[in-house]
């Protein structure tokens, strides 16, 4: 079994693999999301997908392997809450401008909110996270594409299509 011996499928092997990379791979996600609980999390759930898939990962690209299962795992976290706060973070924003207009102005503009943040809720995952962080944190979609991973006339479609939502729900309230 010599071959077993150089497989990351070996419980020796997997160990010292682990042992020589783990902390590293924790430091790297801590520096790259701030977060050191869940970097802990992130790398224990690469090590795991890992062993799960070791017969199809050659040992010379399992370091690689890891590193991009944590990134993509700390991308989508990190999407995911930034999606959730800004959406907080606006809603809260816009109560915080109202200034001394009148009850009819700011019943109206309470209803708009509600219905705004219903029809915001209310899109796919990626069309919501597209439109927050292009209307809400100011991203290029050039920058959106580079976080998500994908190509600017993706982020564009995306954007496209959550605008002929949000007018479709909107209407001209």
């Amino acid at each position: 079994m010599p071959e077993d011996k150089n497989s990351i499928c070996n419980d020796t092997v997997f160990d010292v693999f682990f042992k020589k990379h783990a902390k590293l791979l924790r430091n790297y996600m801590y520096y790259k999301f701030g977060d050191l609980e869940q970097a802990e999390d992130f790398v224990q759930e690469a090590f795991i997908k890992l062993w799960d898939n070791c017969a199809n990962v050659p040992i010379e690209k399992a370091k690689s392997y890891i590193y991009t299962i944590a990134t993509n795992l700390g991308i989508s976290a990190t999407r995911h809450e930034k999606v959730k706060f800004k959406y907080q973070n606006y809603i809260s924003q816009r109560k915080q401008d109202i200034t001394n207009e009148s009850p009819e102005f700011i019943a109206l503009e309470k209803e708009y909110m509600e219905t705004l943040k219903n029809a915001i809720a209310s899109l796919p995952e990626r069309q919501r996270e597209v439109f927050l962080l292009s209307r809400i944190d100011k991203k290029t979609y050039r920058e959106i594409a580079e976080m998500s991973g994908v190509s600017v006339k993706a982020i564009e479609k995306l954007m496209h299509k959550a605008l002929l939502a949000l007018r479709k729900k909107i209407g001209n309230i």
